[in-house]
C-alpha cells in the first residue's frame, strides 16, 4: 500500500484522465478487436496464437480471484482514496489484476510476432502502462500487476515457438486447443463443486462461474471452427485494403451484433442456466473461425485485375 499511497499523492487531474484513457486497453474488447483484425486480415496463425495466450490468462487469472479471494486495496485500507472513474470497471476480487493480464497478452502477443520495429515498440509501451495505470488510478496492488504481467508475460513467451511450429503440424494446433478445453473443463468443475466457504464475495463467484462456462463455450467454438477450416475453407486473410477495412468493419459489426442479440433468447430456452453462457460463446467464436471467413474469397478477389 505504501506505492499506492505515493501515486495517490501525486495524482493531478491531467493525469487523471490520461490514465483513465490507457486503462481501458486492457479491456476485453479490445482484445477482442485487435485478435480478430490479426486473425482475420494478417495471420491466422498469430491471431490463434493471441487467442490461445489470452483464454489461457483468462482461465488463471479467474482461478487465482477465486483461490486468494484478496479485496481491493480501498476495502483493504478505507483510508485510500481512487480515482473515482475507475470504480465501475473495478469489480471483484482484486488480485491478479485482469487489465493486466489482458493487456500484457494483447501487446505483449502483438510485439512478440510483429517484425516491424515501431509496432513492437509501441506495442511495449502500452503493456508498461496499463498495468501502471491500474496502480496509478487505485485500482490494484503492484502485488495484483505484477504476478499478472509474469504470469502472461511467461504464456506469451511460451507459446510464442509452439504455435510457430502449428504451420508444418496442424495436430500441434489441436492438440493445444484440447489442452485449452481440459483447463476450462477443470476451472468449471472447480466453481460449481468446491464447497466455497460462505464468507465468499457472492457477486465474484457468480461472475467465476458465468466466465467458466463462456470459457467453455470459446473453446469448443474453436476447436470447431479450426477443424471446419481445415476440411472446408482454408481461408486466406490477404485483401486490397478496402476490403479488409470492409471485411473487418462488417464482420465485427455481425459479430457484436450476434454476441449481444443471442443472449436474451438463449437465457430464455435455457432458463437461466449458464449453459446460456456456454452456447452463446461457441456461436460466437465458431462464426468469428468458420462462419465469417467463408466470405474471404470474395474479400481477397476485390481490386484484381480481370
Amino acid at each position: 500500500m505504501a506505492f499506492l499511497y505515493f501515486l495517490e499523492q501525486i495524482r493531478i487531474p491531467a493525469a487523471d484522465t490520461f490514465f483513465s484513457l490507457i486503462t481501458h486497453l486492457g479491456e476485453e474488447t479490445i482484445f477482442i478487436v485487435l485478435a480478430v483484425i490479426v486473425f482475420w486480415c494478417i495471420n491466422k496463425r498469430n491471431g490463434y496464437y493471441l487467442l490461445a495466450v489470452g483464454y489461457m490468462g483468462t482461465v488463471l487469472s479467474q482461478f487465482l480471484k477465486l483461490v486468494f479471494c484478496i479485496p481491493r486495496p480501498w476495502v483493504i485500507d478505507p483510508n485510500f482514496t481512487i480515482v473515482e472513474s475507475a470504480r465501475t470497471q473495478a469489480t471483484g476480487y482484486s488480485f491478479p489484476s485482469g487489465h493486466t493480464q489482458s493487456a500484457v497478452g494483447t501487446f505483449g502477443g502483438i510485439a512478440r510476432f510483429t517484425d516491424r520495429k515501431w509496432l513492437r515498440v509501441v506495442c511495449i509501451v502500452l503493456l508498461i502502462l496499463v498495468p501502471f495505470s491500474r496502480m496509478y488510478l487505485g485500482v490494484h496492488t503492484p502485488l495484483d500487476v505484477g504476478v499478472a504481467f509474469i504470469t502472461e508475460a511467461v504464456l506469451v513467451l511460451l507459446f510464442y515457438p509452439i504455435m510457430q511450429r502449428s504451420d508444418s503440424d496442424p495436430r500441434i494446433l489441436y492438440r493445444l486447443i484440447f489442452a485449452m478445453l481440459v483447463f476450462s473443463m477443470a476451472y468449471l468443475l472447480y466453481v460449481e463443486l468446491y464447497p466455497f466457504p460462505a464468507t465468499i464475495d457472492m457477486d465474484n463467484l457468480t461472475n467465476g462461474t458465468e466466465n467458466a462456462y463462456k470459457l467453455l463455450g470459446s473453446t469448443i467454438g474453436l476447436l470447431l471452427a479450426v477443424w471446419v477450416d481445415h476440411r472446408y475453407i482454408h481461408f486466406d486473410t490477404k485483401a486490397v485494403w478496402w476490403a479488409q477495412i470492409l471485411k473487418v468493419v462488417l464482420g465485427l459489426g455481425l459479430l457484436l451484433t450476434i454476441k449481444s442479440g443471442l443472449k436474451a433468447p438463449l437465457n430464455v430456452l435455457f432458463a437461466g442456466s449458464n449453459w446460456a453462457h456456454a452456447i452463446r460463446y461457441m456461436i460466437v467464436v465458431f462464426f468469428a473461425g468458420a462462419i465469417w471467413p467463408m466470405t474471404f474469397f470474395w474479400f481477397g478477389r476485390q481490386g484484381k485485375t480481370k
